[in-house]
């Protein structure tokens, strides 16, 4: 080690420091805000999920609130209580807790187990297709007595079931 380099070290330190506190701050206000937010986007999320959220953001605000006390109380020329990097560490840990719950997708609408038929079956294009074609087929008037009023769809659709 120089002589110099623990002067470094906290001048380094010195100058960082409210950059990296300002971001970890921030990181834990924004992950609270969307735990407490009344935004439909978060509506997904289990209460109990939001709560996660919420006990880390305190917990990691009184972890800053303390460390950054026990800072200002030391000299420029102490040694600092907490590195740049501690800051880091604890917005990363913050982050891993409670991004993959505010970031949760939305669960797709559940498909209903059995299909739902239409009480009036929509139009298939027949009349459009007989308008067409001038009603030149002659049995198209019998599909639609056979069938009890409803028009035979065109051959090549499926029928539905």
């Amino acid at each position: 080690m120089q002589q110099g380099d623990p002067i470094d070290e906290r001048y380094k330190e010195y100058t960082e420091r409210e950059t990296v506190i300002d971001q970890l701050a921030y990181c834990i206000n924004s992950y609270r805000e969307a735990a407490v937010s009344n935004d439909p986007k978060f509506d997904h999320i289990d209460l109990a999920e939001k709560q996660k959220v919420l006990t880390e953001c305190v917990e990691a605000e009184a972890w800053l609130r303390e460390k950054k006390q026990q800072q200002d109380a030391l000299p420029k020329l102490a040694t600092p209580v907490l590195l740049s990097a501690d800051f880091r560490k604890k917005a990363e840990a913050v982050d891993r807790v409670c991004r993959p719950i505010t970031t949760k997708p939305k669960p797709k609408p559940a498909k209903p187990s059995t299909p739902e038929t239409p009480s009036t079956p929509p139009p298939q294009g027949s009349e459009q297709q007989q308008a067409q074609s001038g009603n030149a087929d002659p049995n198209a008037g019998a599909h639609e007595n056979a069938e009890g009023g409803e028009a035979a769809p065109a051959s090549g659709e499926p029928m539905e079931t």
